[in-house]
Parts: structure tokens; C-alpha cells; sequence
């Protein structure tokens, strides 16, 4: 093995000289000079008087600007190529309308270009989703951006489980075998659920009784995985874009007590009081895209801006590939554009999804005890002429800028993007 390669897979890293945005819960706004120091993969110090041991390779950031991997928390990585129609789509199962036991990461292909195309923007964490034609599409997983399997990539699965309202499940009926409706959707999530309470109910008499239920097989699978939502251990990811679909989003969760975390949002703006008053998260977004839909007429770069503004924890996302994840900072510099605060805008691509997908113990931040995955930037990334120059996740330097962005290869070498 040569020395590159050596270094390549080592997991120790000394980004040094540069100015550090830790984006923590104390971040304040403003940087300092100084080194973050990762060993083993995790952070294990950063400020500006670290000591580098002797042997751990060194990066020099002098000049740059040092802020944790960005985190997009509503994508379909691996599970939607761009430009392969059906041979990549494998987004959605429209024959199971009610899926929640389909899983993101028995899809995901590793060799989707987009995880490259991540790592050139400084996404090192993404949550894959499944699509929104079903009602309830499938469970959810983070995955970082870099790694030769699936299983090596994932951080977290299942996160939770995405469902739908609005325009998507409608028109994708399954050939009549879902609801054509608003109300048949919101009917279909009440059944699910209360086929999940069923479940639980049972499953408890059972070893109550002093046995276990049977074995769990077909749709009690969807029940077991919605069971696990009703008891607060799974996120409820609710793809809502019209300002009714949100209140219904609202409405449901309510009644079944789950973890609500809303997704696109684009006319949040029209049910601020609402949102406010249940202090929910927002994932908003794609902003980058057309009002190609029309629940889509309200789409606003304002936003993001409006609903931070207010107080919301407000994370951006591409979703892609409807918005190519390499655009993930340039949305974020257009949201600020339209009024939303940079410091805000920094933190709805790091700290912010990191916590609305409970994953701020692993990413999101650089703090001792985090994974190391440090992004080097030639200037504030909420400038479209910035670039990630270089790319460190879980300690290993994985991308580079040298003229051209380059991508750590699986066996050591370094190859084009």
C-alpha cells in the first residue's frame, strides 16, 4: 500500500489554520482560528490552542473557512438516479399504498452519482426517504455520503416514516387500490393507526398472559413498524405542501400523539400561528424549483425566513433529485436573500436537521465526541463562488479540490468527480 493510500484510510486528521464555525448549541455567530483534531473518527478537540500529536496527518486550512458536514434531511440518494428513469426509480412501491414495512436502505444504490456530487457541495449526512405516492411510503435512514456498501454508510435506520398528503397520493391511487382523495388519505392514516393500536393491544395481552404474539408476517409488519411510531420511538416524516394539508398533518398528529416533523412546508407561511403554537420543526423546501404543480403556487424563497423568523427550527432540504443535492448551500444563500438571517441559514443546513432528525449526538456540529466530519470551504459557503476544498467524514479525507473535485475511490485512489 502506498503512503497516499495509507493516509487515505487513516481516520485521524488535524485540520489546521482555519476559521472555525462550530455551528454547536453555543455558537454565537462569528469564527475562530484555530484546529479541529479528529482521532478514531470522532472529534475529539477544537478551539484554537490544540496540539497536534506527531503522525496524524494534517490538513492546512489556512485562509479557509472550517463548518461542520452539511446535513440534508429529506432526500432520495441512492433510491432516485438522475437521468436512468425506471432502472434507477426505486423510490416508490405504488402497488403498497400503506407500506410502512418497506425499508429506504434495501434500495439504495452506493454508486448513485449523487452521493459524489454531496460530498463537492460539503453534504456528508443525508436522510433517505422514500417517495410520495403512497400514503405511507416506507421507514427512513440517515446515511452518510461516502462508503462501499449501504451497510457501511448508514448512520441511523429506520429514523422514522415518511408519509404523505396533498396532490402525490391522490393521483397515485395504485390503480384504485388507495384513496383518490384528501379525506380518504387522512381516513387511510387513521385506519393504519388504529390497526397499530390494535397490534399493540393484543401484543401486550399476549405476553401479559404470560406469551409472545405469534409470529408477524403481511400487513401486520406495517402495523408492528406504525406501533412503533404511536410509542414516540420513530420520527413521523409528513410530506405536506398546502397550507390544509399541513393543518390536517396538524389534526392527525394530534389524535395519534406521534413525533410530527413536517416536510416541504412551502405554504407554512399561511399557518404560522399554528405552527408556532405546537413549536413543530420545518423541513422546507426544494426552493429551487418551478410552481410546477398546484400546490406548488405559494412557493416562496421567503420561507425559511418567514418561519425562523418566528421562532420554527427550520432545516432546508433539495429533495433531491428534484433539486441537485450540490445545490443544497445555493438554496440556503437564496433564502437569506429573501430574509432569512445567515447565521439562521448556517444553522438549517447543520445543527438544525441534525436535531429535528436526532441525530445532533452524531453530526451537525463540531464538538468533541461528534463524528469528524469537517468541510473545508474557500470562503462563506452562502456564496455561490465558494467551494468545498476539502472533505473529511469520520475522519478520512474523502474529497478534494485540486483543479478539479476529486473523490476517494474504495481502494485508496483518488478519482474525478
Amino acid at each position: 500500500m502506498s503512503a497516499s493510500q495509507q493516509q487515505s484510510r487513516s481516520r485521524d486528521v488535524a485540520v489546521v489554520g482555519g476559521d472555525l464555525l462550530t455551528l454547536d448549541p453555543q455558537w454565537r455567530g462569528g469564527s475562530v482560528r484555530g484546529t479541529v483534531l479528529v482521532r478514531d473518527g470522532r472529534i475529539v478537540a477544537v478551539g484554537p490552542d490544540v496540539p497536534v500529536p506527531s503522525g496524524v496527518p494534517v490538513v492546512d486550512a489556512t485562509g479557509c473557512w472550517v463548518l461542520p458536514g452539511f446535513v440534508d434531511p429529506h432526500t432520495h440518494l441512492g433510491v432516485h438516479a438522475e437521468g436512468e428513469g425506471w432502472h434507477g426509480a426505486d423510490v416508490n412501491e405504488k402497488g403498497e399504498p400503506r407500506g410502512a414495512r418497506l425499508r429506504t436502505w434495501d434500495g439504495v444504490d452506493p454508486a448513485d452519482r449523487g452521493f459524489a456530487d454531496a460530498l463537492g457541495a460539503g453534504v456528508t449526512t443525508v436522510a433517505v426517504l422514500p417517495g410520495s405516492a403512497g400514503v405511507v411510503g416506507g421507514q427512513t435512514s440517515a446515511l452518510k455520503t461516502w462508503g462501499p456498501t449501504v451497510d457501511a454508510m448508514l448512520l441511523r435506520a429506520p429514523l422514522g416514516v415518511k408519509s404523505a398528503l396533498g396532490e402525490n397520493p391522490k393521483k397515485n391511487s395504485s390503480g384504485g387500490k388507495g384513496p383518490g382523495t384528501r379525506m380518504g388519505v387522512a381516513a387511510a392514516l387513521r385506519d393504519a393507526f388504529a390497526a397499530a393500536q390494535r397490534f399493540t393491544l393484543e401484543r401486550d395481552r399476549a405476553r401479559a398472559d404470560g406469551g409472545e404474539p405469534g409470529p408477524v408476517t403481511g400487513t401486520d409488519r406495517d402495523a408492528e413498524v406504525l406501533a412503533r411510531v404511536l410509542a414516540g420511538e420513530l420520527l413521523w416524516h409528513q410530506h405536506a405542501h398546502r397550507a390544509d394539508d399541513i393543518a390536517t398533518a396538524v389534526r392527525l398528529a394530534d389524535e395519534f400523539g406521534y413525533r410530527l416533523v413536517l416536510n416541504h412546508v412551502t405554504e407554512g407561511h399561511l399557518v404560522l400561528d399554528l405552527l408556532r403554537e405546537r413549536g413543530l420543526p420545518a423541513v422546507v423546501g426544494p426552493l429551487l424549483t418551478s410552481r410546477s404543480k398546484p400546490e406548488l403556487r405559494n412557493r416562496s424563497l421567503a420561507v425559511p425566513g418567514l418561519l425562523a423568523g418566528a421562532g420554527l427550527q427550520v432545516a432546508l432540504t433539495t429533495d433531491h433529485p428534484v433539486v441537485p443535492i450540490q445545490y443544497l448551500p445555493v438554496s440556503a444563500a437564496f433564502a437569506v436573500k429573501e430574509g432569512m438571517d445567515p447565521d439562521e441559514a448556517l444553522r438549517a443546513l447543520t445543527l438544525n436537521p441534525a436535531r429535528i432528525l436526532g441525530l445532533d449526538d452524531r453530526v451537525g456540529s463540531l464538538a468533541p465526541g461528534l463524528d469528524g466530519d469537517v468541510v473545508v470551504w474557500s470562503g462563506n459557503p452562502l456564496d455561490v463562488m465558494s467551494r468545498a476544498l476539502h472533505v473529511v467524514l469520520g475522519g478520512r479525507s474523502v474529497y478534494r479540490w485540486e483543479g478539479r473535485g476529486e473523490v476517494l475511490g474504495h481502494d485508496g485512489s483518488w478519482n474525478p468527480l
